[in-house]
């Protein structure tokens, strides 16, 4: 039996600044698994979330979301994935509609 791979990381990487947020992380998500990352606070586990969900590029390594990479197939990416944010981020200066908009890039 062949198991469809949705999300893979190898040797995952982000930087901000001289600080690393997400050091060489490396897991595979297959088709059907429910999975959940575990961690003390500042541990990267938003970050890695952020780069899931084409919201933050990643520093090194590889990262396939779909099969697809995040930084060149976002929109495909986004059509297929839901996120709810812990917080409100909408930005209080736009419409509805532009905060939905906005989401959708």
């Amino acid at each position: 039996m062949v198991v469809e791979t949705l999300i893979q990381a190898k040797q995952l990487v982000k930087n901000y600044g001289t600080f690393r947020a997400v050091d060489g992380i490396e897991f595979a998500v297959a088709k059907g698994e429910c999975f959940g990352f575990l961690g003390p606070n500042g541990a990267g586990k938003s970050t890695l979330m952020k780069m899931i969900y084409c919201f933050s590029p990643r520093t090194a390594g590889e990262l396939s979301v779909f099969s697809l990479d995040p930084e060149k197939r976002a929109p495909e990416i986004k059509n297929r994935i839901g996120v709810v944010a812990q917080t409100d981020n909408l930005d209080d200066e736009l419409t509805v509609t532009q905060n939905l908009e906005l989401q959708d890039h």
